[in-house]
């Protein structure tokens, strides 16, 4: 029988004050991140969290109440860092075509490097419904106004909906977890190149 969760946020009391805390913190979140991806969040425990973290159990509750409340930082945490990885990466682009391929590129790689984002996403869904849907709804924003801002430069027809943003995020979501999660065998550089062939020409015959 599936259970019922409630959407947990951080109280501003247990905002880390000093560069001490903001450090543990971070510990505690990458730890977190080890032990749900590896477990899944039924299996995983505070006490397997603090010991790969290396910290003691009283730090736990010091900045979160309950393994729902780190689980659910946890999601837009790394929400965050996918929106930085991906802006460091597209600091320096021609268009708005390349604008996208850095975008795609800088994804793949994150999810390499960090396998673990796919479970936890998808496990949100039933463990935080509302970090899940407002991971995918903050990402498809991004995307629309960069397909916005490509319009008004000319380098995309025009208008693009929030339903093209939609669509661009769904493929590269699975792109990521073909080629990212479940195997290497293509670089990051060829999946969002051929990715960028079909925002650039569409796959329709040409007619004449």
């Amino acid at each position: 029988m599936a259970t019922e969760y409630t959407d947990h946020t951080e109280s501003n009391g247990k905002q880390p004050r000093t560069a001490r805390g903001l450090k543990t913190k971070r510990k505690l979140l990458d730890a977190a991140a080890l032990e749900f991806g590896e477990k899944g969040f039924h299996e995983a425990s505070i006490t397997g969290i603090t010991q790969r973290a290396g910290t003691a159990l009283g730090s736990f509750y010091t900045y979160f109440d309950s393994k729902d409340e780190l689980f659910s930082a946890l999601v837009k945490d790394m929400s965050a860092r996918v929106k930085s990885h991906a802006a460091s990466a597209m600091t320096e682009w021609q268009d708005a075509l390349e604008r996208e391929k850095l975008a795609l590129e800088a994804f793949m790689n994150f999810a390499r490097e960090h396998k673990e984002i796919y479970r936890i996403i998808d496990e949100s869904e039933f463990v935080d419904p509302a970090s899940y849907r407002l991971h995918y709804e903050e990402t498809a924003k991004r995307i629309h106004e960069r397909l916005q801002e490509g319009s008004a430069a000319g380098d995309f027809r025009g208008p693009l909906e929030e339903a093209h943003a939609w669509a661009i995020m769904g493929m590269n979501v699975f792109l990521g977890l073909r080629y990212g999660i479940w195997s290497e065998e293509k670089s990051p550089q060829e999946i969002a190149g051929i990715a960028n062939g079909i925002l650039a020409g569409g796959i329709a015959a040409g007619k004449g």
